[in-house]
């Protein structure tokens, strides 16, 4: 069930059985001369939308654009700022808390959004308090990394060995082939490409990881790998969302 499909009659009806809620979140960034500039939104949408299916789960829209400041040097990029997304998160929350919601499931696709979203938790569950919301000591919010997900990462280290690498994966780059096998890009890929894990500003980014990938080779990706790392996020994350939702 999408929330942007809804009407509000069935959102209240929604209400009356569960206070949960997913809400995807991604990045429109760079990712390397084969990987879409949406690639983190489209895996976080994905991924959620089948968690939502498998759940019964209201899936909210997804926010495609997080914190990608070090990626502005590549032409098509765009980013929030850490206190611009903080403060966009926590509206959001605090919206559906007025409207019922309590329970938060945030799945993310984006290794840069994971300090932001937690401390934009930290900002609702104040904000809420300082409000007054009678729900404020109901609410909780919980942070699940698709790509962090155990079974993911096995397959991915099955699949890809050390070329799995840190941006721009095989694995992620096969999860948006199975989604959009119509988008599947194609890109000579220079060797060996730079395996650091440092990350600083944007032009530092560039210079370090020149065509923006991070000690990956997405050229191993297929959309069969994609919908084989897709069902094995789906299937762990609708278990710790049932588990998220009966925990007090």
């Amino acid at each position: 069930m999408l929330l942007h499909l809804s009407t509000w009659p069935e959102v209240a009806t929604y209400l009356e059985t569960s206070t949960g809620i997913i809400l995807p979140i991604g990045s429109t960034e760079q990712h390397g001369p084969t990987g879409l500039i949406g690639t983190d939104a489209i895996c976080a949408e994905l991924i959620a939308k089948g968690v939502g299916e498998d759940t019964n789960a209201l899936v909210a829209p997804t926010l495609n654009v997080g914190m990608a400041l070090h990626h502005m040097e590549f032409p098509g990029s765009m980013s929030l700022r850490p206190s611009t997304l903080i403060l966009v998160i926590r509206d959001y929350l605090v919206g559906l808390v007025q409207a019922g919601f309590t329970k938060f499931f945030l799945i993310n696709g984006h290794g840069g959004n994971i300090a932001t979203v937690k401390a934009a938790f930290a900002e609702t569950y104040a904000t809420v308090a300082d409000l007054g919301l009678p729900q404020a000591n109901l609410v909780q919010c919980h942070l699940a990394n698709w790509f962090m997900v155990g079974a993911v990462i096995k397959r991915a280290r099955e699949l890809y060995g050390d070329q799995e690498g840190s941006h721009a994966t095989p694995s992620e780059v096969a999860v948006t082939q199975f989604a959009y096998p119509a988008t599947i890009k194609q890109a000579p890929l220079t060797t060996p490409v730079n395996r650091d894990h440092a990350i600083y500003g944007a032009a530092d980014f560039r210079q370090r990881y020149p065509d923006g990938r991070m000690g990956s080779n997405p050229g191993l990706a297929t959309p069969e790998h994609g919908q084989e790392l897709y069902q094995l996020a789906v299937t762990e994350l609708s278990k710790s969302y049932r588990q998220f939702l009966a925990a007090q």
